[in-house]
């Protein structure tokens, strides 16, 4: 299984924002047995959002997470842009305005806003491409949207780090499933990845694992992580490894 992430805002293209959320989120679908193949940034433009969520769609991800661009600013337009690549309007969700409305009042009592009112900012929060299942914010105001679209999983976060941490935790993870994937990481005492190479390759031709391998400790060992459902093709990976020369200390 594959899977995609598309984070949306012009403060990650300009630089003024460090795009954390995809290193985030990759890390976990990682952890959940998932090959994400691509991170895609795009600015807060419904035409260009909604060109690139047509392009993921026709690679046919397993599963595509989308985040940022829900808030009640003009440039929040991510559900817009959602709702208008797959062929839908967006629709008024009553339930999620009542959260909204709930998290605003919320705010008022304890002094941090003057105004609780669902003015037209606020309610803009609550419109979800019809057909969606909204997703619960328990950290702020916006709720995230899940979706299905030919086989695609799509899940709309927010763009907020904690809020988008808890919804991907709360509602995202629940949705995809026990599945059982193992890492391993190896530190090889090989300096040289050009030699490395080779070895890597023909391991992956003969093993039902994925490698990955980066320069570690100053440049005196290579970092390896075998990634794999099955946990005794892992070990003989390892072991053909090692029957090529490869010596391996333990794991950072």
């Amino acid at each position: 299984m594959f899977a995609e992430i598309l984070t949306i805002g012009d403060e990650l293209l300009t630089g003024h924002t460090v795009d954390s959320n995809s290193a985030y989120i990759a890390q976990k679908l990682t952890e959940k047995g998932y090959w994400v193949r691509r991170k895609i940034t795009v600015g807060d433009d419904v035409a260009e959002i909604k060109a690139v969520i047509g392009e993921i769609l026709s690679r046919k991800p397993s599963l595509l997470i989308i985040s940022g661009g829900l808030g009640p600013t003009h440039d929040d337009v991510t559900m817009l842009a959602v709702a208008e690549a797959l062929g839908k309007r967006l629709v008024l969700r009553e339930d999620c305005l009542k959260r909204i409305e709930e998290f605003y009042r919320g705010l008022y009592e304890k002094g941090l806003i003057d105004d609780p009112g669902l003015n037209e900012a606020r309610k803009k929060m609550a419109y979800l491409p019809e057909g969606a299942e909204p997703l619960k914010n328990t950290v702020g105001a916006a709720p995230g949207a899940y979706i299905e679209c030919k086989g695609v999983k799509i899940f709309v976060l927010p763009g907020m780090p904690r809020e988008m941490k808890a919804m991907f935790e709360n509602e995202v993870l629940p949705r995809l499933g026990e599945r059982r994937f193992i890492q391993r990481k190896l530190l090889a005492k090989i300096t040289d990845e050009s030699k490395l190479a080779p070895i890597l390759n023909e391991t992956l031709k003969r093993f039902p694992v994925r490698i990955h391998s980066s320069p570690k400790g100053f440049g005196k060992y290579i970092g390896i992580i075998l990634f794999g459902e099955d946990e005794e093709a892992i070990e003989k990976a390892k072991k053909f490894m090692e029957e090529k020369g490869i010596r391996f200390e333990q794991g950072w």
